[in-house]
């Protein structure tokens, strides 16, 4: 019988566990160690998709209330680029101060029962809490908890190769806006949405090119937390003096990093269980951390009252009811991150809707964003036909091709001309994509080089990103061939840039 909890980190995700198991169980002791003051907090803000919310509103309607009453909602997104604003329609989203959560969730804590401990530190051997039944590691991507015991859980960690940076500012975005500018030094963009009345959350990221040139490289983010990075502040209030009315960008531990995608092979050893980011991030562009942190907590408080009396199946129960949702929005996490390591060929190559709908597109199709927002969907179908004579994307001629879309006749051609188009195999992984880049790199130096590329196999992601290597920068047309070619895929890749011609089972 499970009787004393510790929860080690007072986030939203250990909070929320914390007051649903003892609002569930009233006899049950819960006991939540933050290391920060209850005033301290890091960040600004925290954002939810309204699709997304269901479990966690249904579980208590903190969240729900909280959004409600302090929170700020939106429908659109904004992309900014060039001198245009190009908005999408359809996309339900609140945001709320990270501050004012938190402090709504110590406040439901403390009304049923539970036990807050603020400045109270927990060592990373968990020998210091054997009097508790359970230990629930809810203390961050950087959890001590989950390291001392990386024999048995395997930890895995992906860096990414964007810098990115958080700010906050008092100038009021309308909804989820991206701002993107080409400086002196590189391309920077923002992810700025509001989150009060008065101040809005301002996250930018660069290639690292870019954040070196700019010498944005000289602070020292090994100092503990705390200090902001002001030379970064005063740099980027300049660069996007414009875009945020000459308004000033506020700094809470603003330093320079590069997200870190975190997995782990198992959730749990012995009475030890993780949550929230201990277990599993994923990047910051698809809003999902806090929501998966307080799922976790549904999920766990659901198995250890269903199991009352057997804490390995409950743990186990938790893990098989979690895992599959967390897999899913890291692997819709994993295109969204890769565009913004890509984006900055993207500002140079695309018109501003085209590079909208590439943004937009990067993990839902045509269809799909055209369901939400008509009007948005008709733009970019217009705007490809004001490109290319009025033609429809797969009616438009291509060379010797009468359309886009490619017969197994065409294909059977290419394949047997094989100085004009080179052949190239995606790999399954993005860490083998610098092999096949070299590969098309070194058959463009040749005497002969093709004047074809198609791409094949690997993945969704990793064909794109072949492709558009073709594409972007060698100026080489790309084709790239699926198993299963619907034509809201196919004409997805048209419109989006990420191919010039498209082939599959049903061409």
């Amino acid at each position: 019988m499970v009787s004393r909890i510790a929860c080690v980190g007072g986030g939203p995700g250990g909070l929320f566990f914390a007051t649903l198991l003892k609002q569930a169980d009233p006899s049950v002791e819960v006991t939540v160690f933050e290391r920060n003051r209850p005033e301290d907090t890091f960040g600004f803000g925290v954002v939810f998709s309204d699709a997304t919310l269901a479990a966690i509103h249904d579980a208590d309607p903190v969240l729900r209330t909280a959004l409600a009453d302090h929170g700020r909602h939106w429908d659109d997104i904004e992309v900014r680029l060039k001198g245009q604003r190009i908005r999408c329609g359809g996309n339900g989203m609140a945001a709320i101060t990270r501050r004012t959560l938190l402090q709504l969730l110590h406040e439901r804590a403390v009304e049923v029962g539970v036990d807050l401990r603020f400045s109270h530190e927990i060592p990373a051997d968990p020998s210091g809490l054997a009097d508790y039944d359970l230990i629930v590691a809810a203390d961050g991507a950087n959890s001590r908890l989950r390291d001392h015991l990386a024999d048995v859980l395997v930890p895995e960690v992906e860096v990414a190769t964007a810098k990115f940076i958080w700010f906050g500012t008092n100038y009021l975005f309308d909804g989820l806006t991206f701002v993107h500018e080409h400086g002196p030094h590189g391309t920077f963009a923002v992810h700025g949405y509001p989150i009060s009345d008065d101040v809005s959350t301002f996250i930018v990221e660069t290639d690292e090119e870019s954040w070196r040139r700019a010498g944005l490289d000289e602070f020292d983010t090994a100092q503990p937390p705390g200090p902001s990075d002001e030379k970064t502040r005063h740099y980027l209030e300049k660069l996007f003096a414009e875009q945020i009315d000459g308004h000033e960008l506020l700094v809470n531990n603003s330093r320079w990093g590069n997200f870190r995608t975190r997995r782990a092979r198992r959730w749990h050893s012995g009475n030890v269980v993780l949550l929230g980011d201990a277990a599993h991030t994923a990047h910051f562009s698809v809003g999902s951390g806090t929501k998966m942190a307080m799922e976790d907590a549904v999920a766990l408080s659901a198995s250890l009252l269903a199991h009352p009396d057997d804490l390995p199946s409950a743990l186990e129960a938790y893990e098989a009811a979690r895992r599959p949702s967390v897999e899913k929005i890291q692997g819709a996490a994993r295109p969204s991150l890769s565009w913004w390591e890509q984006f900055g060929r993207y500002h140079d190559a695309f018109r501003p809707t085209q590079f909208a709908f590439h943004f937009i597109s990067r993990s839902i199709g045509k269809e799909r964003i055209a369901r939400r927002d008509p009007d948005f969907g008709d733009t970019v179908v217009r705007d490809w036909r004001l490109a290319h004579e009025g033609r429809d994307p797969l009616d438009t001629p291509f060379r010797e091709f009468a359309g886009r879309r490619l017969t197994t006749t065409d294909l059977a051609a290419l394949r047997a001309e094989q100085s004009r188009c080179l052949w190239l195999t995606a790999p399954d992984g993005e860490t083998q994509l610098p092999e096949s880049y070299e590969q098309l790199a070194e058959a463009l130096r040749g005497d002969t080089p093709p004047d074809l590329v198609a791409v094949q196999h690997g993945t969704p992601l990793t064909r794109s990103l072949l492709a558009e290597q073709a594409r972007l920068v060698y100026g080489v047309p790309a084709l790239i061939v699926e198993d299963a070619m619907d034509d809201d895929r196919a004409e997805t890749l048209l419109l989006s840039g990420r191919a010039d011609l498209v082939a599959g089972e049903r061409a």
